[in-house]
């Protein structure tokens, strides 16, 4: 029988056999994610994205169907609550949704009353709405004039509510190497008022598994952003991950990458806890805070410094449930 084993067919069958037990086995002994207890990488200065419930106007919970949630919204509790979820989560800054922008370059209606609640219950923490949209319909960063017209707006908003710490902005899709996005923080730059951060949702590196430079940046973009900016908020997650370790050891790359290419500047690392299943470029089985904050780990104990590094970012507060928050508690934060 061994003699068969090693004559053809059975030995072609065989040695496929052993190539997929050894993948296998080295499938199971790979370890990309680091998983740590100590809450050694919590600054206690992480982030949130939040939704546009907290600053949007009554017609637009009308336009999309959330009427029911506007008595809720509306109850101090319900602030109180999240910054109290928020505190015990170490989570100092906030990106509320203010997009997208309208096609001239204004800003879509928000509720002055419910804006100056929301920062009454979150003194102490930093509020930066986030602003922009789907780069062409809304966001159309090649006309002059919706630039200048995009900066009056944000700086009129700023100038109307000016606890707000700053101004996110979020532009998708935004390939690498647009100069017209990098004239866009230039004139943001100038014309924000003086001590408002201005902060980017950034895009992460390419990768063999997702390359296209439509939402993955190069080194010398991501370079040029962050010498014009504050803050980056790294959207790492919606690369079409099937395997959990092959994202955790993404997230571990990328982890390095960005931190040695942000000029110094703050970053944080965004962590995803939203499901949309089925659409293609994103399995919540896969791409969640489980698998991504060991390769972040893995990643911080690698990078030769880690000084930029800010924390994590999660996206989104209106998906995160129970279970990812108590992961955040025992496997991130420290005590």
């Amino acid at each position: 029988m061994i003699r068969r084993l090693f004559q053809p067919p059975w030995r072609t069958v065989f040695v496929g056999l052993l190539v997929l037990a050894a993948v296998g086995l080295g499938y199971f002994g790979w370890r990309p994610g680091l998983d740590l207890r100590d809450g050694r990488f919590d600054r206690k200065a992480n982030g949130i994205w939040l939704s546009h419930a907290w600053l949007g106007d009554d017609g637009w919970f009308l336009r999309n169907g959330k009427s029911n949630q506007l008595a809720e919204i509306r109850r101090p509790e319900t602030a109180a609550n999240l910054v109290r979820r928020l505190k015990a989560h170490h989570i100092t800054d906030l990106f509320p949704h203010l997009c997208p922008v309208n096609p001239d370059g204004s800003l879509p209606p928000h509720d002055r009353e419910r804006t100056e609640a929301l920062l009454d219950a979150t003194t102490g923490l930093r509020v930066l709405p986030w602003v922009g949209g789907p780069y062409g319909s809304a966001a159309r960063l090649h006309k002059a004039e919706w630039r200048s017209q995009f900066v009056r707006s944000l700086r009129t908003l700023l100038e109307q509510h000016p606890r707000f710490a700053g101004i996110q902005v979020n532009v998708e899709p935004l390939t690498s190497g647009d100069g017209d996005f990098l004239a866009l923080l230039d004139s943001l730059r100038t014309n924000l008022p003086p001590g408002k951060l201005l902060s980017v949702a950034a895009y992460p590196p390419p990768t063999r598994w997702q390359p296209s430079l439509e939402v993955h940046w190069e080194e010398s973009f991501f370079r040029e952003v962050a010498r014009r900016c504050d803050q980056l908020a790294v959207m790492m997650y919606d690369v079409g991950q099937r395997w959990p370790k092959a994202y955790q050891q993404l997230m571990g790359d990328w982890t390095q990458e960005v931190l040695s290419w942000s000029k110094g500047k703050p970053v944080l690392l965004g962590v995803p806890t939203y499901d949309d299943a089925g659409s293609g470029y994103h399995d919540p089985a896969v791409e969640n805070p489980f698998q991504a904050i060991p390769g972040i780990n893995r990643g911080l104990t690698r990078s030769p410094s880690t000084a930029n590094y800010q924390g994590i970012a999660i996206y989104c507060e209106w998906e995160t449930d129970d279970s990812e928050w108590t992961w955040l508690r025992e496997h991130f934060l420290s005590r």
